[in-house]
């Protein structure tokens, strides 16, 4: 699998001055941007066919663009009814085959909801699911991370600590590290001082290659006292991003680093310029 050599910058979709707006024109859109990656939004649905997806990786390859992808978001590998806990794994499948099929190589998801239950317990059957997801993944043959994602909501499974721990458990499994979700989740973890121990807790449970091959999101986020509200631009919030980026640096952390603001490359390029200006 990929392991990028330095830290990429990436966008979260087609940047938003492509045209026309498709997948292989922003791939190029975002090479001429002098960004490094793109993820893929398989949010509402997986987009790209099996039968697109070979022109997208003759592009990213031309272009030296690294592709990742986010699953849909109605996943949840906690639900109760059997059938919604296959329909999830079915997701992120075939989020895995439509990536693998492009060139990528890191697949993000939100794992799932505590619904009300003990966070052991949820732990447990999030983790017997994963199980089941990885040995349709191999069987296909699937050359990707499978990437839970750390969740901007109390009510949501996956902590730091839970997706690292679960990280641990499986050899093609490594967090998505959502440091402004951590930052919504508990109105905390935005300090250079949290961030360092967020690094830490990755290093010593995931060693080196947890981080010399990071997947991150970073935006602006608008939160409350239920978690994440909303993506922000990043100088229109209170998101210590400099700090994050200084960790980061101090760290050598390698892999992809997705903003996700809604001005999509205008933050990414920032997020660039100030981490090679560090």
């Amino acid at each position: 699998m990929i392991e990028p050599k330095k830290l990429l910058f990436a966008t979260a979709g087609i940047p938003l001055s492509t045209n026309p707006r498709d997948t292989e024109n922003g791939i190029k859109e975002v090479n001429n941007l002098g960004l490094g990656a793109m993820e893929l939004e398989f949010v509402r649905s997986v987009n790209i066919s099996m039968e697109k997806a070979p022109e997208v990786k003759k592009v990213a390859e031309e272009q030296e663009i690294v592709l990742t992808c986010h699953a849909p978001y109605f996943i949840n590998l906690n639900a109760v009814e059997p059938q919604k806990r296959g329909a999830s794994r079915s997701r992120i499948v075939n989020s895995a085959k439509a990536l693998n099929a492009c060139g990528g190589y890191s697949v993000c998801f939100h794992p799932g909801f505590y619904l009300g239950m003990e966070p052991e317990k949820v732990y447990a059957n999030v983790k017997g699911q994963m199980k089941k997801l990885l040995e349709e993944i191999n069987s296909l043959g699937l050359d990707v991370w499978i990437r839970p994602e750390t969740t901007g909501k109390p009510t949501q499974f996956g902590s730091i600590d839970e997706l690292v721990d679960l990280s641990s458990e499986f050899d093609q499994v490594l967090p998505v590290v959502d440091f402004s979700h951590l930052h919504a989740r508990t109105g905390k973890f935005n300090t250079q001082e949290e961030f360092e121990q967020v690094m830490e807790l990755i290093e010593k449970k995931l060693g080196k290659q947890g981080l010399n091959n990071m997947h991150i999101h970073l935006s602006g986020i608008n939160y409350g006292p239920k978690g994440e509200k909303n993506h922000l631009f990043l100088e229109e919030s209170d998101m210590n991003y400099k700090a994050v980026l200084q960790v980061l640096k101090d760290f050598n952390a390698k892999g992809v680093l997705v903003c996700e603001s809604p001005n999509i490359e205008k933050d990414a390029l920032l997020l660039q310029k100030t981490f090679n200006e560090l």
